[in-house]
């Protein structure tokens, strides 16, 4: 069942695509609707006054240990999936600094994390995880291959 923090209210998020060396840094959690466990690109929630770029710099470093700067908007994504609805942003990040560890989610408990695992999954085995949104997993080695592109939005 997802946490009540999240439920029943449109949610605006920001998530960073970073890349290195033809991998993308994911990170897995168990997702709060379905069964089992997601990979995604990192990210999470904006709060209320923050801009959305320092709203996904602090998600890196809360989740991945990793400081990035933020390029450009790349993908808009509405996710309904009831009791969650989110809008959101996926932008391309290039690391500044900071080292790779899994972190945690402030808004939820210890003992209740949905993180699990992050890591940096080569491009061309995107199609082998159950990444989400699937747009990435299937279209997003290509995407990128094609270098810096128009924003689009895209539907699960």
């Amino acid at each position: 069942m997802p946490e009540k923090a999240f439920s029943n209210k449109v949610r605006v998020r920001v998530n960073g695509l970073l890349v290195e060396n033809r991998k993308l840094l994911l990170v897995k959690f168990r997702h709060p609707t379905r069964e089992g466990s997601i990979w995604m690109p990192p990210g999470g929630g904006v709060d209320f006054g923050e801009p959305m770029e320092d709203a996904l710099q602090r998600e890196f470093i809360e989740e991945t240990g990793i400081e990035v700067n933020v390029d450009g908007l790349r993908y808009v994504h509405e996710f309904i999936e009831p009791p969650l609805h989110a809008l959101e942003f996926y932008y391309d990040c290039r690391k500044t600094g900071g080292a790779l560890r899994l972190g945690s989610d402030p808004e939820l408990s210890k003992d209740n994390q949905l993180l699990e695992d992050v890591r940096f999954v080569p491009l061309a085995g995107l199609a082998e995880l159950p990444v989400i949104p699937e747009h990435i997993q299937r279209h997003f080695e290509e995407e990128f291959s094609k270098g810096k592109c128009i924003p689009k939005v895209i539907r699960s």
